[in-house]
């Protein structure tokens, strides 16, 4: 099972949204009387439905009569799962009431759609979310009430209630989220909506007719955007601008003086592990792991899971020719996330809005494969930061960066999959790594995607029947390995989908076991990451948010993911053990998670270095 490297996630989906920002859950009660409602304990476990669809999705989302009969019956559905369903996980319950407000909104029912998201607004968990969840929609939704859509007075509407809102709020708390308002209002475009519609939803119909479950909310979404979120582009990214130019305040970075940098000769070598997307090695030299020729030690395998060379993945002449504008366009991408003016920022904007549909597929795979070709890099950097101790060995991973999956998902890919999991952790074992970061993950819910947009499965329910197949092999090979490797601590990335990683099966995130350590995104000053995902087996959190690293080339960008938190906390363990070699995986947890500090709403739990560091000295 493959899936995308974290960071890139993180960026795409803050930067590239098409649709209303996510609206809270609502909370559902019964009466004594009401029989018990079958509960959902994970998201695999919920119904699934199709939607027959002829002809072109496009005009569904463009035209009010072609779209009605699908709206009303993916209506029916939303409030019948809400209605009929015992859901404890917030953020299910989110997606499924995102819809619905989205729906109000395009039927006209103003005032529904903006009471439905401050009825349930106060019951977001994150801090920032709890204050502007929903921002977008219920400005537009309180001006549509009083001017209609459309006009001077409408546009004003918004604008006034976004600046009221967001004057109300602490900035502080709020300012990341902010930032990425005012960075996605500025990057969407109508040729971002609909090239999606036409490269990913308009296969998936030619194929079977229909579209499930799992892509009808985007449509949903494209209409919303078409119809609400683009007309109003200028005034959303004009009262974001006029807000953070009114708030310039520098966040306290907390990290600095927690941070532990080891001396030229203070400890032992120890070998730590990246297994990602691959390592520009000339960036780390004189710390690179070596074998016999002399060669970097790295392990590879292409995206079919066969032996592969090199540790960076190959690039083909007409990508490595384009390949500076690329890095260009990841830095531009990074800079409007932190609301930087630079030209980056200024040339990513005029490429994204003045692309056209037939360049979208283009475009997106082109923003995936640089995204995938200096992840393992970026990560590498933090890994290895500040450790002139640390030894680094390449385990690399090719991930697909097209729009259909590639390959698709079948028995005989997973079990390719499962047998060079296996690899890649003997090859950690024989060259005694101690410390290996993984910042990639996928779920059955992506497998269960995969398997529409290939055409596989006649049914939801088929579907749905072979992911789980697909999947466990996956997770049985991905747990098994890591446990054959008691005296190695793998750290894990959480997760940038801004949910639970045990309720969505995420893999390797939601495996619990006791040399397995998963990490959450927070920022420079300690405060959540919008997108950080979390639960049980998420047990401290580190900085994930626009942190500076190296990609292939030796060139410094700011990524955020939590794909930059794990790493964190692998160069935390790293410098623990060249101090302390006999410090075992379960002693590093223990230490790692015992000097955390707890947030007083008990939702962080953040690394302190020094203070964990500390402790490795004080216990040989």
């Amino acid at each position: 099972m493959k899936s995308l490297p974290y960071a890139l996630r993180a960026l795409l989906v803050a930067l590239l949204v098409t649709g209303a920002a996510a609206v809270p859950p609502v909370v559902w009660s019964q009466t004594a009387a009401a029989p018990a409602r079958p509960r959902i304990e994970k998201a695999a476990d919920l119904p699934r439905f199709t939607y027959r669809i002829s002809g072109k999705v496009e005009d569904l989302a463009r035209h009010a009569d072609r779209f009605a009969p699908f709206a009303a019956a993916l209506r029916k559905d939303l409030e019948g799962v809400l209605e009929r369903y015992d859901i404890p996980d917030r953020a299910t319950q989110r997606e499924l009431m995102t819809s619905l407000a989205l729906l109000d909104f395009l039927d006209g029912r103003y005032e529904q759609a903006h009471a439905r998201a401050e009825q349930v607004r106060a019951l977001q968990d994150k801090p920032a979310d709890k204050l502007i969840s929903g921002l977008r929609l219920r400005a537009a939704a309180r001006a549509a009430q009083a001017h209609g859509v459309g006009g001077d007075a409408y546009r004003r509407a918004v604008a006034e209630f976004i600046a009221a809102e967001l004057a109300a709020a602490p900035h502080a708390v709020i300012d990341n989220e902010v930032r990425e308002l005012k960075a996605s209002s500025e990057v969407i475009s109508e040729s971002l909506v609909i090239g999606r519609l036409r490269e990913v939803l308009q296969p998936i119909v030619d194929k079977s007719g229909v579209l499930s479950s799992e892509f009808a909310p985007g449509l949903v979404s494209a209409r919303y955007a078409l119809q609400v979120t683009l007309p109003l582009k200028t005034t959303y990214a004009d009262a974001f601008s006029t807000y953070l130019a009114a708030h310039k305040v520098t966040k306290t970075d907390i990290w600095a003086a927690r941070d532990v940098t080891l001396a030229s000769g203070q400890g032992r070598p120890v070998n730590v592990a990246v297994w990602d997307s691959g390592v520009d090695t000339a960036l780390f030299a004189d710390r690179m792991l070596r074998d016999a020729k002399g060669q970097p030690l790295v392990i590879a395998y292409d995206k079919h899971s066969r032996p592969a060379r090199g540790a960076l993945m190959p690039l083909a002449t007409g990508s490595q020719r384009r390949l500076p504008t690329l890095l260009a366009y990841t830095k531009g991408l990074s800079d409007l996330q932190s609301t930087i003016d630079s030209p980056e920022a200024t040339e990513v904007k005029r490429y994204l809005s003045q692309l056209t549909p037939d360049r979208y597929r283009v475009a997106m795979e082109e923003l995936g494969l640089v995204g995938n070709y200096t992840h393992g890099t970026h990560v590498a950097g933090i890994t290895m930061a500040g450790n002139p101790q640390a030894r680094l060995m390449v385990a690399r991973i090719e991930f697909s960066h097209s729009l259909k999956p590639d390959p698709c998902p079948s028995l005989e890919q997973a079990r390719r999959d499962a047998a060079a999991t296996a690899a890649y952790v003997d090859f950690f074992k024989r060259h005694d790594a101690r410390v290996v970061n993984m910042s990639w993950g996928g779920s059955i819910n992506d497998t269960e995607v995969e398997l529409e947009q290939c055409g596989i499965g006649k049914t939801p329910d088929d579907r749905k029947r072979f992911a789980r197949q697909i999947f466990e092999i996956s997770r049985k090979a991905l747990t098994e390995a890591i446990a054959s490797a008691p005296g190695i601590l793998f750290v894990a990335a959480a997760g940038n989908s801004a949910d639970d990683a045990t309720y969505t099966e995420n893999i390797p995130a939601g495996i619990d076991l006791p040399n397995l350590l998963s990490v959450g995104a927070v920022d420079l000053a300690g405060d959540e990451a919008p997108f950080t995902s979390y639960g049980p087996t998420v047990r401290v959190h580190a900085n994930g948010y626009q942190v500076l690293s190296v990609v292939p080339g030796g060139q410094r960008i700011a990524l955020s993911g939590t794909s930059m938190a794990a790493p964190q906390v692998a160069n935390l363990a790293a410098k623990m053990l060249a101090v302390n070699p006999a410090l075992t995986p379960v002693q590093l947890v223990e230490r790692i998670v015992g000097t955390a500090d707890k947030s007083a709403d008990g939702r962080r739990i953040l690394v302190h270095p020094r203070k964990a560091f500390d402790q490795a000295i004080a216990a040989r």
